[in-house]
This record gives structure tokens, sequence and C-alpha cells, in this order.
């Protein structure tokens, strides 16, 4: 197309994006047309003469019952003092609260949450999950007159070993019971709830109802990208996982469905609540996303119906997970709780767990630091994808042969651009040179290169871990701190950022000596735009992928220079080139369409040339 068509079509898709943004409906008034198609419904319902369905809610009931006269049955388990109770193994410390029955924190025994890295010592203390005060977790006892929750009961303790129940007892007789058991050498719990003497006082078999609050605390040194891959997840029986809630304020609700399980999931640890026999019925989630001036990074809300109240004595099993993002021990759960982490949807993500994933431990085993098993494995595609890159690089030195050649066509149709591209593809189809030829490369890398960007900020395998200047690999590494925030850059500088930049801008100059860009001289300079916007969008990524992206440049770039300066003879390749110009052409090929159809687009601007002279 002409200058001007693009440019026009491309304000015409500027004004219509700009007239759909303009005009989209608000929040509220979705929320606010959801309630009237709702309001319309109903009273069409009733002009019908239906009856119109109770809507089951999910969510906790607005007024809690505090004082013994309000707690009805359970009014002597309404004072009392708060103790806690600690559960421990080599991996995890649990703290409990008899007040509620509940777990206050889980301190992970292996995992630390770094407070500040001065110079001379590194301050840090073990990471801890669920430990936010504002934190809830209850059950809603509807009794036929009246709603208790059980944070406002003071439960009796019981330990025996590694195992703790809390029980509250009505005054009939009845109680309701938790147990909890720590598992040796796990981050699992076995968690039961039984519920006995209460059938005659429950309103029906969806009495029970379990509501939980997390705020979830910030662990990570990248405040952004924690954020950005915390979430709720839960997964439906017999279905995927589902998300809700990654980047901004969400809600998901599936009424009576069967639930296996739900996880509050940080950047690299989570907390699951797993049906262990039979299923949650149905789900309510909501993700909120708090100001930038609040230390939380999103409050997550969960309520679940808790099938239990069926008989005079009954039990619901459960269990539960408190620990990291690590895939081989979310895999034995068999219920497809791994994926919880990030590492992408489709393709992609199958790459990630099926292929770099299991390489990359297996390249660990023999390597230690996790730095150089990314060089190693930079090094392993690198000449892997090598037949390509050769392909490629030939490719640019036929081109470069032809060069003088091409400089003839320019002086020939000199001020006539659309010609000289018509007949610079003649000369490459006659010597049977590929324009395309240096694309296969690139194309063959970008579910690698995006498999990648997906998993060294979602891979706990580069937490903490250090390399040359950088502290942790999955967080940015800072090469100096900057007194302002700067949109995009943030408050930093990266060091693998910056000198990956500084590497694109050198591999795009020694590059652009070898190429022809007559036709299109602003790309001479537009091309140096890309390492600007890359060094704007990694700068506060992980530095494991900038680590990657720093390496794999220079890898590239030696691999082209030894490539065209000790592989390849421009003599030799300039006579295959005449060589091949003396074989007999094929009909048909992609190039030879290519090229007819610029002669054609060419044969129809001479005729209108031509006719705009005649009108003058």
């Amino acid at each position: 197309m002409e200058r001007n068509q693009i440019i026009g079509f491309g304000l015409i898709f500027l004004i219509l994006l700009g007239w759909s943004i303009m005009n989209q409906p608000t929040p509220e008034e979705i929320e606010a047309a959801k309630e009237r198609a709702k309001l319309e419904e109903e009273l069409q319902a009733v002009e019908e003469g239906q009856d119109i369905a109770p809507v089951t809610t999910f969510e906790a009931p607005a007024t809690r019952t505090t004082t013994p006269g309000q707690l009805g049955i359970f009014a002597t388990a309404a004072s009392g003092d708060e103790k806690s109770y600690t559960l421990s193994n080599d991996l995890l410390t649990l703290s409990l609260s008899n007040k509620g029955g509940r777990i206050k924190y889980a301190e992970l025994k292996e995992h630390f949450k770094i407070l500040s890295q001065p110079k001379e010592e590194e301050v840090k203390e073990f990471v801890k999950l669920f430990e936010d005060e504002k934190n809830k977790w209850g059950y809603d006892i509807q009794l036929t007159d009246r709603v208790v929750n059980t944070e406002d009961l003071f439960f009796e303790a019981r330990p025996s070993g590694n195992s703790i129940s809390f029980r509250a007892t009505t005054e009939e007789g009845g109680y309701i019971e938790q147990t909890y058991t720590l598992l040796p050498g796990s981050y699992e719990l076995d968690y039961k709830v039984n519920i006995v003497g209460l059938s005659n006082f429950l309103r029906n078999e969806d009495a029970v109802t379990l509501h939980i609050e997390n705020y979830l605390d910030p662990i990570e040194q990248n405040r952004f990208f924690e954020k950005t891959y915390s979430a709720v997840y839960f997964k439906e029986k017999e279905e995927d996982p589902e998300d809700c809630g990654c980047r901004g304020d969400d809600s998901e609700v599936l009424e009576g469905n069967p639930i296996e399980w739900v996880s509050f999931v940080n950047q690299f640890f989570n907390t699951s609540l797993m049906a262990a026999g039979e299923s949650f019925k149905g789900i309510n989630t909501t993700v909120s996303q708090p100001t930038d001036d609040q230390p939380d990074l999103k409050k997550i809300t969960a309520t679940m119906i808790v099938p239990i109240a069926r008989g005079s004595s009954d039990a619901f099993d459960m269990k539960l997970y408190l620990g990291p993002n690590e895939y081989k021990r979310l895999v034995t759960f068999d219920n497809d709780l791994e994926e919880v982490i990030p590492f992408g949807n489709s393709i992609f993500g199958d790459i990630n767990r099926h292929i770099i994933r299991p390489f990359f431990n297996w390249l660990s085993g023999f390597i230690g630091n996790k730095g150089i098993v990314i060089i190693v494995l930079i090094f392993i595609i690198k000449m892997v994808v090598y037949p390509l890159t050769y392909k490629m690089l030939k490719s640019q030195a036929k081109m470069a042969a032809l060069k003088p050649q091409i400089a003839g066509l320019k002086d020939k149709f000199k001020g006539d651009a659309q010609k000289t591209q018509v007949e610079t593809m003649k000369i490459y189809r006659e010597y049977g040179v590929s324009p395309l030829g240096g694309c296969m490369p690139m194309i063959a890398q970008i579910p690698i290169w995006y498999a990648l960007f997906r998993f060294f900020p979602a891979s706990i395998t580069f937490r903490q871990e250090s390399f040359l200047w950088a502290h942790d690999l999955s967080s940015y590494d800072v090469w100096f701190n900057l007194p302002f925030s700067i949109p995009l850059l943030g408050a930093h500088l990266s060091l693998f950022t910056v000198l990956y930049a500084i590497s694109q801008v050198i591999y795009t100059f020694y590059n652009s000596k070898h190429m022809d860009m007559s036709a299109n001289p602003a790309m001479k300079y537009v091309q140096y735009l890309m390492p600007l916007m890359f060094f704007g969008f990694f700068n506060t990524y992980a530095s494991g992928l900038t680590c990657y992206m720093l390496f794999s440049n220079l890898f590239t770039i030696s691999q082209t220079i030894i490539t065209k300066n000790f592989v390849f003879d421009n003599d030799k390749i300039l006579e295959k080139l005449n060589v091949q110009k003396a074989k007999p052409k094929k009909k048909g090929g992609f190039q030879e369409k290519i090229a007819k159809a610029m002669e054609q687009q060419q044969k129809l601007r001479d005729q209108q040339k031509g006719q705009n002279k005649k009108k003058r």
C-alpha cells in the first residue's frame, strides 16, 4: 500500500479505538444494567404467575453474635482466655489459637523474607503465611433461630503429639470440633471438622459455611510482580483450575458446584485447603486490590458450603497445605494443585512444565550456581538452533554479495522506491536468494523465549539465588537506586538490563552495516528504539530473565562475528550465486508470488500516473 493509505487506515483504527474506549460502560453502569435485567426477569415471572426461586448466598452474615445470650446453645463457649498452641516439624511451625480454633500463622523454616540488604549483613526472618491479624477463618453455623460464627467461640484445646483438637461444646452436650494433624517432614496437615449432636438445631443440610479472608502480605522484594502473580485459585470437580483476579478486582460465584480445593497464592507460596473426600458445595471468591499506601498485596475471600450437617454425628475431612510453590510437592496431591504456579497457559505453559523446568533441574544437579546454569542453558539452546542461525547468516551474506547490484538499481530508478523494490525482488529471485531466510531462527525461538518470560518470575528455583551482582534472580537487580520513580523504570536501574540494552544497540549497529534500508531510511533510526523500549520494560523484571537476555545476546553476537568472518568465504558465496543464476527457475513459489504482486501493483501505479498526466 502507498504511504497515504497506510496513514489513513492507521487514523481510522485510532479513531475507532478511541471511540470504543470513550464509550465503554463503567463498572457501575455494568452492575446497574445487571440489576435492571434481574429485576425485569423477576417482574416478568410475577406477571406470569411463577414462583421466584430463592437465591443462595455465600456471603458471610453481616451480623455476628458475640454475647452468651446471642450465642444460644453455644453460650458456654462465649467467654474464656485466648491461648496459643504450636505444632512443629522440620519444615513448618504452626501457631494455633483456641479462639475460633484456627491457625494464627504458619512459619516456614527453610524460606526467608529479606527485610534489608545492608553492605555488611543481610537482615532476614522466616517466611510466614496467613499471619495478618485481619485474616478470618470461621464457620457460620446456621441454627434454627440464629447464626453462630466459630470465630466468636472459645474452644477447648486437646493436644496429642503432633495433633491438636479444638472443641466447642453446647449446653445440650453436642459440639463442633476441629482437628489439626501436622505430618512429619511435610508442609501438609490433615484437617477435620466434626459436628456431633447438632442436627436438631441446624436450619438445613447446607447450614455450615466456611468463610475465609486472607490479606496477602508482601514477602518479596519486587512488589509489582508479587502482586501480579498473587491470586486465589480453585478447582471444580472434573474441570481445570481457575483463578480469580490476578490483576484487578474480581469475583466468581459457582453455586452448588462441587469444589475440590481453593488456594490463596503469593508469588512463590500458597495456602491451600483441599477436600479429602466429598467436595465442598459451591464457592464464592472475591479479590480486592488495596491502594498503594496500604501494606497488603491483596484481600482475598472464599466462602464455601461444607456438606457436614446431615446426621447426628458427621465429619468432613480436608487437607491443608501451607508452603512453597514447588512443582514436585504440589504434583503429588494428584489434583492439579501445581497449576497455581503461573508458568503460563497453552503451549508455553507446557514448555515450562515439561521441558524447561525438568531440564533446568537436571542441569542444577551438576551445577550449583543457578546463574551458571542459565549460561549453560543458553549455550545448549544456541547450539540447537545454530543450523537455523547459520541459514540466516548465510542469507544475509548472499544479500550482502548482491549489494553492488542493488545499489545500481537505486541509481537507475532514483526517486522511485516502488520500482526499485520490484527490480530488487527480481534480482533476489534470479540468484535464488530469499529475503525471508533470516526470519526462521527468530520465529523458532519465540516459543522458548516467551516460555522463559513466564518461567523466571514464577519458578521458586531462582528465589534468593545470587549471581554476579544480583542478589535474587527472581527479582530485579539494583545497580543503584534513583531518588525518584520513573514510569515503567521504577526507582532503580538494573545493571543486567542496562548491559542488555547496550549489547542490543551494538548488535543492531553491526547488522545495519550489512542491510539495505534505502527503501525505508527511517528504519535506520527506528531500529534503535527497540533496545530503549526493552530497557524500560525489563528494568523491573526478574534478573534471571535479563541475565538470560544479556548472555544470549553476547552468544548471538559471537556466533555472528565468528561465522561471518571465519566460516563464510564471500568469493565462494558469489561464485555459487552466479551458478544459481544460470540454473532454470521453477515457476510458482511464495517468493515469485510476492514479486508478481509487486509488479502488478507497479503497473497499476504507472497507469494511475499516466491518467493523472492526461487530466492535466
